[in-house]
């Protein structure tokens, strides 16, 4: 019976750690609505990045994945957890006071992680959405 309970525990302290914070989380219809009317875009092989000021001292990010991508929920929610975990491990590079939709495209989810994850790393430096162009994304 402990050991199911470690697990339990040790799967939430994953997930939290590696999870985007809350403050950090595009959630409200009318915010995707304003980035979507206002924002400017980029589109990459299977990633499309749109954004627009927020007016916070805070950046925040939302995954759009259609069933177009996949109809299995669980490939859709690993390629959102990866982005996301990526997102969050390079928040500190990223500017701030930005609303972020980043919208994925069909055929992502036959490729790898690295891939994706390289996708990711390309369309914020064409962007132009980090701090520092020294900064290795």
């Amino acid at each position: 019976m402990v050991e199911i309970v470690n697990d339990v525990y040790d799967f939430y302290f994953f997930y939290s750690h590696t999870l985007l914070p809350l403050k950090n989380r595009l959630k409200k219809k009318k915010d995707f609505q304003k980035v979507f009317q206002r924002g400017k875009g980029i589109k990459e092989k299977f990633l499309t990045l749109r954004w627009s000021i927020n007016n916070l001292k805070i950046s925040r990010f939302g995954i759009v994945i259609s069933q177009k991508v996949s109809k299995k929920a669980v490939l859709r929610n690993k390629l959102r957890r990866i982005l996301k975990e990526k997102i969050k491990l390079n928040l500190p590079h990223l500017k701030e006071g930005i609303d972020v939709i980043i919208i994925v495209n069909p055929g992502a989810a036959k490729e790898k992680k690295e891939k994706i994850v390289e996708n990711l790393s390309k369309i914020f430096l064409r962007s132009k959405l980090i701090k520092n162009e020294k900064t290795n994304y």
